[in-house]
């Protein structure tokens, strides 16, 4: 048994938890989800419910926040740590993955309870350091770090499918750009989507209050993620529907994916995907070789990924593709880069095939 710790302060790291979970229980290996956020009391998660609406509103108070930002795992207690680890010995976990740095502070009380850890894999979703790891001291001497991306060493040391279906052929694809604000809908997409929508740009917006769906461009179709959901609920990937001009926002059907998540079928049909560069938006435009045009980032962690997609000439900077008049054709040798860093022998290891060997597992497909 493998646990993923993610949390739910950023859905960029949760989904990739998520994956990797899919992509363990394809294999025929046993794979748990925990999230931080489910330990903490229900005032703390209020707290943090608030500030995702206010970061969602205000992308100058999200920048700020993460950097003053305290780390939500000082609010568990030991009552709870210790009925974790219980539950990990019942069901046998043999090791566990850490997505946030959220996790080392409640993995180093456990240790120093004298509670036995299981074996520690540490995995980066970003090119560098994320606000949570940056805060966080080192989980155990001998923990196991692997990086999806790596600015020092400019590539992709390995990573997460997200699907094993090829990609969309550049020539069939809808043609609509994806443009969307991250896993708590922030930046400046918005924006940016009228003056797309003005160039002549159809878009597939993901919009995360029902408001906006009545602001979006004409002949935009709007994504609403579900507004009452949130990553501590449930194990499921974010429920996403489509709204339309005139709806009742309560009639909106929802639609999970359950092996990868909804909005990354939007992304293997877009000619683009236009956001702020945040890891788990890497990772859909890897496996389905769609180009990013790149947004301004939320953190230091972001303009890397921004220098190391252009690097790897995977994506544009935004004013950019602008300066080429918004043409398509402009991106579609970021399409086709892709398309050879992901498929045969040129993909990056699979790293849920090497935790299940590492752990003696099956490795079928």
């Amino acid at each position: 048994m493998i646990a993923l710790l993610t949390s739910g302060v950023a859905l960029g790291v949760h989904v990739p938890g998520l994956l990797l979970a899919s992509r363990l229980r394809e294999r025929g290996a046993e794979a748990v989800v925990e999230v931080v956020e489910r330990l903490l009391p229900a005032g703390r998660l209020r707290s943090i419910e608030a500030s995702r609406t206010m970061f969602h509103r205000d992308f100058r108070a999200a920048r700020a926040g993460q950097q003053l930002a305290a780390d939500p795992s000082s609010a568990v207690d030991d009552a709870a740590l210790e009925e974790l680890h219980r539950r990990w010995t019942a069901l046998g976990v043999q090791r566990v993955v850490v997505f946030s740095g959220f996790w080392t502070g409640p993995l180093a009380r456990l240790s120093g309870m004298g509670l036995p850890l299981p074996r520690v894999t540490v995995c980066h979703v970003d090119s560098v350091e994320s606000p949570s790891f940056r805060r966080a001291g080192p989980v155990t001497a001998d923990a196991q770090v692997v990086r999806l991306a790596s600015w020092a060493t400019g590539n992709l040391p390995c990573t997460i499918p997200v699907t094993r279906r090829a990609p969309v052929p550049w020539a069939e694809r809808s043609g609509r750009l994806l443009v969307h604000g991250g896993g708590w809908g922030m930046g400046t997409y918005r924006e940016r989507a009228a003056d797309l929508a003005a160039a002549g740009h159809t878009l597939d917006l993901v919009i995360h209050e029902p408001d906006e769906a009545v602001t979006a461009p004409q002949g935009t179709h709007a994504y609403l993620m579900d507004p009452s959901w949130h990553p501590w609920h449930d194990d499921g990937y974010p429920p996403l529907g489509r709204l339309h001009p005139g709806e009742d926002p309560g009639s909106v059907r929802y639609r999970r994916g359950t092996a990868h998540h909804a909005s990354f079928d939007l992304a293997r049909q877009a000619a683009a995907m236009v956001s702020k560069p945040g890891g788990g938006t890497l990772l859909d435009s890897l496996w389905s070789a769609t180009p990013l045009v790149l947004l301004e980032p939320a953190g230091r962690h972001e303009e890397h990924n921004a220098r190391l997609w252009c690097r790897l000439g995977f994506g544009v900077r935004y004013e950019q593709w602008q300066a080429a008049g918004f043409d398509p054709e402009f991106l579609r040798p970021s399409h086709e880069a892709l398309l050879a860093a992901g498929q045969g022998r040129t993909c990056p290891p699979d790293l849920a095939d090497m935790l299940a060997t590492q752990e003696g597992m099956s490795c079928t497909r």
